[in-house]
């Protein structure tokens, strides 16, 4: 990075613009974002009580970025994007969008090795750890390309070509930074077979590969269809067995609201359906009709009206689409009652 700096009054007039990262690092000097330029601008641009929106460390080198005041960038980092804890309305899609970093294995820590590695230290590495593929970063942020067993292959098969670790560098090594949406960044990992994940200060924090998109779809997916099961059986079982005017005095009062289908109701609905221990006469005289209905002899009623509003409970959670997969006990308990739903139909 060169030793020239911009004054004080050149960085304050970039407030409130746009600007291309590549201009960015101009008029800093520099040409690529390393650990010395992202550091040196960072500190300039706060030291005047400025920073940028994207972060110019972590957006793509073509992209352009607003120069804000800091105390727009922390005012945004407080307001944070939680979600009031609510039934979500039938059928509604996950809302929250689900990121590369959120991946378990983006998060988990990179093995890399220096440069001025030997390349028998890449593949004692790969070999005793079975890696497909090392990265090689100098420092903690400047990437140097990765090695692979089909670049180890490559290099063995030119004649006259040193065997050392730079000769044996792949420079096309895919990166996506944490923020990236996990579906955007799908076609990258499908084509190469993995993704090395950069934080938003720089440093890379994990690889993540097809075999980890594979467990995080299995972990995601799995909950959604088995819920989606439950909801069609309850419907089939309760559509059959209750009458509309009953289903009416669970819906809202609005008279457009009030259809009689049990397709229109949701989660919360159906536990009304049924709960003999609610507060509501009314309602609570209609629920002991809705299951005597029903003749379910040999069902216990509150164990199944206790494991319904677990159900319930659980499809909140994954509606709202947490980062974090549904945790082993919460998908033992769903196992469970799809299977008592599969004995009632």
């Amino acid at each position: 990075m060169s030793a020239g700096m911009p004054s004080h009054d050149n960085l304050m007039a970039l407030k409130d613009t746009k600007i291309p990262v590549r201009d960015l690092l101009a008029l800093f000097g520099a040409r690529r974002r390393d650990d010395q330029s992202v550091l040196a601008i960072s500190q300039a641009l706060k030291d005047v009580g400025l920073s940028t929106v994207p972060s110019f460390a972590t957006c793509g080198h073509g992209s352009s970025v607003h120069v804000v005041a800091l105390e727009t960038v922390a005012a945004v980092d407080e307001g944070g994007d939680e979600e009031p804890e609510e039934e979500s309305a039938p059928g509604l899609l996950p809302q929250h969008p689900l990121r590369i970093g959120d991946i378990a294995a983006a998060r988990a820590g990179i093995e890399s090795l220096p440069p001025t590695a030997q390349l028998s230290e890449a593949t004692h590495l790969m070999r005793t750890k079975d890696y497909s593929q090392l990265p090689v970063i100098d420092g903690t942020t400047t990437l140097c390309g990765a090695v692979t067993w089909g670049s180890v292959a490559r290099m063995y098969e030119k004649a006259g070509v040193a065997r050392v670790l730079a000769n044996a560098l792949v420079d096309d090594v895919p990166v996506a930074e944490e923020h990236q949406n996990f579906f955007a960044v799908l076609p990258l990992v499908s084509e190469k077979g993995y993704v090395l994940v950069r934080r938003n200060d720089g440093r890379f924090s994990g690889i993540v590969t097809s075999a980890d998109i594979t467990e995080r779809f299995d972990a995601t997916a799995r909950p959604f269809f088995i819920v989606g099961e439950i909801e069609f059986l309850l419907r089939k079982c309760l559509g059959a067995a209750i009458d509309p005017e009953a289903i009416k005095a669970v819906q809202p009062k609005k008279a457009e609201r009030q259809t009689g289908k049990i397709s229109d109701l949701m989660f919360g609905d159906y536990v009304t359906l049924l709960d003999g221990q609610q507060t509501k006469d009314a309602l609570r005289a209609k629920a002991d009709q809705n299951w005597q209905a029903l003749g379910w002899t040999m069902v216990n009623r509150v164990q199944f009206v206790y494991q319904l509003d677990q159900v319930r409970k659980i499809r909140n959670k994954i509606a709202h689409f947490a980062p974090e997969p549904l945790e082993q006990r919460f998908l033992d308990e769903l196992g469970q009652f799809v299977r008592i739903m599969r004995q009632l139909v």
